[in-house]
């Protein structure tokens, strides 16, 4: 189990990147997005994948805001354009929630971040978002090919009376955050340790102690333990 401290200069007054509405072409229909502008020379780019949307998630999710900050906010030292949409069927999103194909809505969302930047590209996800984020990123099939990591955010074991396994991650070789709370109700036994533990290399677990999965109260070392795999990964290409 690993912890991490944002450093005291990042606990500074956030700035505020102006945020773009974009309309991204879905294999379903328009989806709903927006873009918190980064630096001018920003090395990479990101993507940040919402919650249920059945449960109430959408690209607004507390979650998503928070690590949205790591990514986007300067001070905490990265300073990229990150891209959130809203899956099919969701917010002003077109489509019907289907459960699998929002797999392909990531894809749609990666593609329009590598048109519009021609950066390589940095994926989160939230739950649901996580495990749509990771079909995506690690489809034996068809994988992109310009993403740097993924960071899988509350990534669910367990929930519905069925077990989710990921066997694709034998085989994905994008370095990989697997960041949940000690306490995640979607995650019985810690069976993320085991799924972790058997992705291929590089990857990273980090289970935060006394949060749950909505990292309910633990938002802040939430955004610490992300912007240190963050950093740490990329050492050599950030400023």
């Amino acid at each position: 189990m690993n912890s991490a401290t944002a450093p005291a200069q990042l606990r500074t007054t956030p700035a505020t990147a102006a945020l773009r509405s974009v309309s991204l072409r879905g294999p379903a229909g328009r989806l709903e997005a927006g873009l918190n502008e980064g630096a001018p020379a920003a090395p990479f780019a990101a993507l940040i994948c919402h919650p249920h949307p059945l449960g109430g998630g959408s690209m607004h999710n507390k979650v998503v805001y928070h690590a949205m900050k790591v990514l986007n906010d300067p001070q905490w030292g990265l300073g990229w354009p990150v891209l959130r949409f809203n899956f099919r069927g969701t917010g002003l999103s077109q489509g019907v929630h289907d459960g699998h194909a929002e797999a392909g809505d990531v894809l749609a969302a990666i593609e329009w971040l590598e048109n519009e930047f021609r950066l390589p590209l940095v994926v989160v996800g939230f739950s649901f978002g996580a495990m749509m984020a990771l079909s995506a990123c690690c489809s034996p099939a068809l994988p992109p090919k310009n993403i740097r990591a993924l960071a899988l955010l509350g990534l669910p074991t367990h929930a519905d009376n069925q077990d989710f396994h990921y066997t694709q991650l034998h085989n994905c070789t994008i370095p990989k955050l697997f960041l949940s709370g000690a306490d995640d109700q979607f995650d019985p036994g810690s069976q993320l340790a085991a799924i972790a533990a058997c992705a291929a290399q590089p990857s990273q677990l980090v289970l935060l102690p006394r949060a749950d999965h909505f990292f309910t109260g633990q938002l802040e070392p939430m955004q610490s333990a992300l912007a240190a795999w963050l950093t740490g990964t990329f050492k050599e290409q950030l400023p």
